[in-house]
């Protein structure tokens, strides 16, 4: 699979927004958040959404379907610091029959920090790959 999803600079673009509240623990000894937490920051606002749309992560492994990341990318364009209200911003950006990709939206009072994708597989409980749930291929576009 090959990223392929262009994040969009407008807010208006994404479907979902989670606040996050910059811990100490997450910087670096520049006193910026180090680059591998922007990962669980994406993490943790696609799970959030999930619960949103009634469909929580735990539900979707209880009924065999997990989602394993395949791919990610971050373009940092500047940095997130200690006790910063970061929101990250997210939209279903293309789906197949087994894989999807999110586009993200990193903003600290409207300025935009970052940008991002995921690239997603589903898998069942062996790590297999299974078809998405008829559910999540409707929240988002197709591509071929």
């Amino acid at each position: 699979m090959r990223l392929d999803v262009t994040p969009s600079l407008d807010l208006a673009a994404y479907a979902f927004t989670h606040r996050i509240r910059v811990r100490f623990a997450e910087t670096d000894a520049m006193s910026i958040v180090h680059h591998s937490n922007y990962l669980v920051y994406l993490e943790a606002a696609r799970v959030e959404y999930l619960r949103e749309l009634g469909r929580p992560y735990t539900d979707m492994r209880r009924e065999g379907v997990d989602h394993a990341v395949l791919e990610s990318f971050v373009q940092y364009r500047a940095p997130l610091r200690f006790d910063d209200e970061l929101d990250v911003s997210l939209v279903l950006a293309a789906t197949t029959r087994a894989t999807f990709q999110i586009a993200y939206l990193l903003t600290v009072a409207g300025a935009v920090r970052a940008t991002a994708v995921t690239a997603h597989g589903a898998v069942n409980m062996a790590g297999r790959p299974v078809r998405m749930p008829a559910w999540l291929l409707a929240l988002g576009p197709a591509r071929p």
